[in-house]
């Protein structure tokens, strides 16, 4: 009989074993009762990283850390499972329960903590211990490629990312600062034994993170109930797991059982308490183990003390002190540590701008469901920061508008001055014009007249529209930000004045940016509205003819955009004004309408500018006709004896430019708005370098 058995052909065995293979890596659903090395029932083994402390125990407790600084330690379910439905690429549904406990060598210390993760791959390559959790390391921390899931229980407050207590858990989005969090009191995660549950809904987008004690049931609230899309999060295939790690001070990791299912409805319940148990703690430590770990409390209370004081000297020193003019716009003032925490401590990979008052950061406001915001840092080193600061509040503060860049509120903390604007996603619109062929091209003919109105609507408001006459000062292509519609926003306030309707406008210093001045400033010192009208004539001809009012490296006869415009439109070639790199795809009657209001507004005499209200009038009828003929220029003067070359010029007074894109609200070139006091010269003379009287 025993010879009539043949054994199985060793090709079977591998196709069967290759069967099995396969099952396990699409199964959806699986149950831990304890671990094994060698894999327990139908489940297979685990697969592990990190440190030789990551081990499972004979009594089947997985370990993930011992009471051993700097370690971490990896466990993950070691098939990929699909996270993402494949027709239309949504989140699918999962639900985890799994019981663990955090041993801290010194209980009432902690030890950092322990994650439940979702990632790309098991090995976690590049993560680091200590407050990183085995999860992250310092370069990676918030970047979107990350396509990291974490809920996190964590035994100590990191003040770096933002942690709300040491007895916390966080839901983390490719981040180490929580998306959500909640203390875990009156639970202890130090105490014991720990059950979480967590649940994510992928229809409703809803993820739901419960913890009881012991071997309490599912309360029926859950600790942490969030709203969020993993669709943006989760690649196709991910890997299922836990991760923990120690720093200075250690803690031991442990997982008891766990069980998992993707694809909707909730995972198998463990029966807690046929579980294994964790191996028994020492009864006794040594003398010198008692008396070290006195010693370290001892001083660590030192420390804590020193630092409290010191912490509290420091806020005395660093307080808010409140100004009488806070006092009239002050229902705006944010705090200073959430500017800090938007804008990842000023970090310069948030850099948007700078200039000369200082440098603009993208934020996010965790506080205003992740609205994206820009923050303007003037410089404190400015002897005219300060005064540009509250210039900005006093005027735009105040004002409503479509057109104008929206000013949310600002900061004042000692040396640092903070303005936050709406974020205006497609930049500054010099950057359109004079940056790369691809940003170019999306300045299509209607897009650039619709620019032109919406900066004429703007100006107009300031003028005519409000309850005191705001003079912008400052208007200028950099100046002009674009919204995520390609509609354009007025911004950069900080030269703005003010004064009330019928009042004569009082001498300042003479400040604005190289081809946008008005000639009479430089004589009377006064600024005015017909100022603006000229700043925004230079404007129309630099959007029209896609070149800047002053340019040093064209031929001497193009030099000063508004005297060649002048020309070409006296000579009845108004067509060779426009941009060529439109390739005559325009509406001729817009494009001669705005340059004869280019022209118009640009003229030297003061006098003979129309107002914004003509101004907005005329590009709204978009016809030429309708424009009437700007008044041609008044004879230069005869040519000064001590001519004085262009170049010269330029080298004392820069001529606007950027060193990183302005993709943010208020316009970031600071570093252009230069004091000219004592230029005599007439932008209409440049060429020639006559002296303008």
């Amino acid at each position: 009989m025993s010879s009539s058995k043949k054994p199985k052909p060793p090709i079977l065995l591998s196709f069967l074993f290759l069967l099995a293979s396969l099952a396990v890596a699409a199964s959806q659903e699986f149950t831990y009762k304890g671990f094994s090395a060698s894999g327990a029932g139908k489940n297979p083994s685990l697969s592990l990283n990190g440190t030789s402390a990551t081990d499972v125990l004979p009594s089947g407790v997985l370990r993930l850390t011992n009471e051993t600084s700097r370690l971490l330690g990896h466990a993950f379910y070691p098939a990929p499972l699909r996270f993402l439905d494949r027709p239309n690429g949504t989140a699918v549904s999962f639900s985890t329960q799994f019981a663990f406990t955090i041993a801290p060598e010194f209980p009432t210390l902690g030890g950092h903590g322990f994650a439940f993760v979702v990632a790309p791959d098991p090995r976690m390559p590049g993560a680091l211990p200590s407050q990183y959790l085995g999860l992250l390391s310092a370069a990676d921390v918030g970047n979107a490629t990350n396509h990291l899931f974490a809920v996190e229980f964590d035994t100590v407050q990191d003040f770096e990312f933002d942690d709300v207590n040491g007895n916390h858990v966080g839901v983390n989005l490719n981040s180490l600062i929580s998306n959500a969090s909640a203390k875990a009191d009156p639970l202890n995660l130090k105490a014991g034994d720990t059950t979480a549950w967590i649940d994510y809904d992928g229809a409703a987008g809803l993820l739901n993170v419960s913890i009881a004690n012991g071997t309490a049931g599912k309360p029926a609230a859950p600790l942490i109930s969030f709203r969020v899309d993993l669709s943006g999060v989760f690649r196709e295939q991910m890997y299922v797991g836990f991760s923990a790690s120690t720093g200075v001070l250690a803690s031991s990791h442990y997982v008891r059982g766990w069980s998992f299912r993707l694809g909707g409805g909730a995972a198998p319940a463990l029966d807690l308490a046929s579980l294994p148990s964790l191996p028994r703690i020492k009864s006794g430590r040594n003398r010198t183990s008692l008396i070290l770990a006195v010693a370290f409390s001892a001083f660590v209370a030192l420390v804590v003390l020193a630092g409290a004081g010191a912490y509290g000297a420091y806020r005395y020193k660093n307080r808010d002190i409140i100004e009488p003019w806070e006092l009239d716009y002050g229902p705006h003032r944010f705090k200073y540590a959430e500017l800090r925490r938007a804008t990842r401590g000023f970090r310069e990979r948030e850099l948007l701008g700078s200039g000369g008052f200082g440098k603009v950061y993208r934020g996010v406001l965790r506080g205003k469901s992740g609205e994206t915001v820009a923050v303007k840092r003037v410089n404190h080193e400015s002897r005219q920061g300060l005064r540009e600061f509250v210039a900005e509040i006093a005027s735009i503060g105040r004002l409503r508008h479509r057109n104008l860049v929206q000013l949310q509120g600002w900061c004042r903390r000692r040396g640092d001055l903070l303005l936050v604007y709406d974020y205006m996603p497609n930049g500054s619109l010099d950057r359109h014009l004079f940056g790369d062929h691809l940003k170019a091209s999306r300045l299509t003919w209607p897009v650039r007249h619709r620019i032109l109105r919406d900066v004429a609507s703007a100006l107009l408001y300031l003028h005519e529209g409000w309850e005191s006459v705001v003079l912008h000062r400052d208007v200028k292509a950099s100046n002009v930000l674009l919204d995520a519609d390609m509609s354009a926003r007025l911004g950069d306030f900080g030269l703005a004045k003010l004064h009330e309707r019928g009042a004569n406008p009082s001498t300042t210093r003479v400040v604005g940016t190289l081809g946008y001045l008005a000639p009479e400033l430089t004589r009377t010192g006064k600024a005015t509205a017909a100022a603006d009208v000229f700043a925004f004539g230079a404007l129309v001809l630099e959007v029209v003819a896609g070149r800047r009012p002053i340019e040093p490296r064209a031929e001497p006869e193009e030099l000063v955009l508004s005297e060649w415009a002048w020309e070409r439109y006296a000579a009845g070639e108004v067509e060779k004004v426009v941009d060529a790199r439109l390739a005559g795809t325009y509406d001729f009657a817009e494009a001669a309408a705005a340059v004869k209001v280019g022209l118009w507004c640009s003229h030297p005499v003061a006098a003979s500018r129309p107002t914004m209200r003509e101004v907005a009038r005329y590009l709204d009828g978009g016809e030429a006709g309708e424009v009437p003929e700007p008044p041609p220029p008044p004879p230069m003067p005869p040519a000064y004896s001590g001519e004085v070359g262009f170049d010269d010029f330029v080298h004392s007074y820069p001529s606007s430019s950027f060193e990183r894109a302005a993709a943010a609200g208020g316009g970031w070139d600071g570093g252009t708005q230069t004091s000219v006091a004592t230029f005599p010269f007439s932008p209409l003379s440049m060429r020639s370098s006559h002296v303008s009287m």
